[in-house]
């Protein structure tokens, strides 16, 4: 198949292989001959459009024609822009959700926590709660690698320029998220270290923490002590011994978090990562477990059919205040709100916003929405959840280790190297990426539009993903790759 065609409404269809001016391609039993060079992950028109009207896709718009298309041409920004506009109003008109049923309870091998929580990974996190300390909990890092053995995985310092100097909603991001990261249950247990003299200092972030008493936890404050490294590391020795206390027991599916993201997104996310990925989403909210689906401004434009699946009235308000909010974010610092999408996506074949939004949420499959968080929120409903955070790769990804994911799905069709604090699993969306970067890739999607179904691999995928949860390192793990970003926008003092 050189061509598909996504919805039977769509006046579009895509490339699966490059298409040369000439070719002829069948299109749901109708001969297209293509006018120009078509490349793969890219549209073509399938019936003439006039200039002004709709570009559908999925079944959607996503966008109007900038010009008259005909039959044949290639379809894409020189004649195509996007159709949405500002703040809209929503009106809540709920569609049965197409929830799955298990057939059997599915588990993984994790970490039993004392306060009920469930890890799945055993690592000590060196979390530090300012910038100006990111030089010794490096050092700290590098020196403690020795203490790693038995079932201590990993001694990760997770460095950020932030913590102090910052303003409103600002510091409450950092001091949200450092606390959400030191409570996170794949951290066996947490060095928290301060300098003395910062804004969100030791004792201000106990606060956000809770059980501070917790033997999980020990703080270090530079500014009190002679020598913060031989200190640091008695500490360090001192939480190692409680770590390796723990070992990995059979855990049910229900109490497994994952987080869905995308970046560097293409023509083909859409077809067969993002859809894979959703078809996970479902499984695991079947067995009773929870996925956040997160950047908002790559919602913007098939918000509604998110809207429409909110489990009531309640939670569809609650999202229709994410989604605006967002906008407003934008709008009130003067910037455009569809600047969407990025060069590498329309490089991809993605012409619009709409276009990479309607991929992009295939990642929430079809249950009901049941929660929407704001953003440094922990998760607390069961099933698929909504995060207010950026469309930016890091913080998008810490976001979702913040809200308590234990994993995070990453689907992407140019590739990325990056990982966050959690288990970041790279799914490719074409087998050319795969196979060039499989030192990146964790998963290949890319095989639907080959001679795979999503049937095929959905069994496939979801045992995958209990094997990372089990142990099984993903190849940013293996790389030693970990990143930390927190959301920032507002004044630096």
């Amino acid at each position: 198949m050189q061509v598909i065609r996504i919805n039977d409404n769509d006046n579009v269809a895509v490339a699966l292989t490059p298409i040369t001016k000439g070719d002829t391609v069948d299109i749901s039993g109708v001969t297209v001959t293509a006018v120009q060079d078509i490349p793969a992950g890219h549209k073509i028109c399938i019936s003439p459009v006039k200039s002004g009207e709709d570009i559908i896709k999925y079944g959607y718009r996503i966008g109007r024609a900038k010009a008259d298309i005909g039959t044949g041409e290639w379809v894409h920004i020189h004649n195509i822009q996007t159709a949405l506009s500002g703040l809209l109003e929503y009106t809540y008109d709920p569609v049965p959700a197409q929830a799955r049923s298990a057939e059997t309870q599915a588990y993984f091998m994790g970490y039993n926590r004392p306060d009920g929580k469930v890890g799945v990974r055993n690592e000590i996190w060196i979390i530090p709660t300012v910038g100006c300390v990111n030089g010794i909990v490096r050092t700290l890092e590098k020196k403690a690698s020795s203490l790693i053995g038995g079932s201590l995985e990993d001694i990760i310092a997770f460095t950020h320029p932030y913590g102090c100097s910052q303003l409103g909603d600002d510091q409450e991001n950092t001091r949200k998220v450092l606390s959400d990261l030191i409570c996170h249950p794949n951290a066996a247990a947490v060095l928290v270290v301060g300098l003395g003299c910062e804004n969100s200092s030791i004792g201000v972030l106990k606060d956000y923490i809770g059980d501070t008493d917790s033997p999980r936890i020990r703080f270090l404050n530079c500014q009190d002590m002679e020598d913060e490294i031989e200190e640091g590391m008695k500490l360090l020795e001192e939480l190692a011994g409680y770590a390796k206390g723990f070992r990995r027991e059979k855990i049910s599916a229900d109490k497994l978090i994952v987080g869905l993201k995308c970046g560097g997104s293409d023509g083909f996310s859409g077809l067969t990562a993002n859809p894979l990925v959703g078809r996970f989403s479902d499984f695991l909210a079947a067995q009773g477990g929870t996925t956040i689906l997160t950047e908002v401004p790559e919602m913007f434009g098939a918000e509604t059919i998110l809207m429409d699946r909110c489990k009531d009235k309640e939670t569809f308000d609650r999202t229709v205040c994410m989604i605006n909010d967002f906008k407003s974010y934008f709008s009130s610092s003067g910037q455009p709100i569809y600047e969407n999408p990025s060069p590498g996506n329309k490089a991809g074949g993605i012409s619009t916003l709409e276009d990479k939004s309607l991929g992009c949420t295939q990642k929430s499959g079809t249950s009901p929405v049941n929660g929407v968080l704001a953003y440094g929120d922990r998760v607390q409903e069961k099933g698929l959840n909504l995060l207010s955070a950026p469309g930016n790769d890091l913080v998008a990804a810490t976001a979702l280790a913040s809200a308590g994911a234990h994993i995070v799905l990453f689907t992407t069709g140019r590739g990325t190297p990056f990982a966050c604090p959690v288990p970041t699993m790279k799914i490719s969306s074409n087998s050319a990426l795969a196979g060039k970067k499989s030192k990146w890739i964790d998963f290949n999607a890319g095989v639907i539009a080959e001679d795979k179904t999503i049937d095929d691999l959905a069994q496939v995928f979801f045992n995958t993903v209990l094997d990372v949860a089990s142990g099984k390192k993903v190849r940013s793990e293996v790389a030693a790759f970990h990143d930390m970003a927190i959301f920032k926008k507002g004044v630096t003092l």
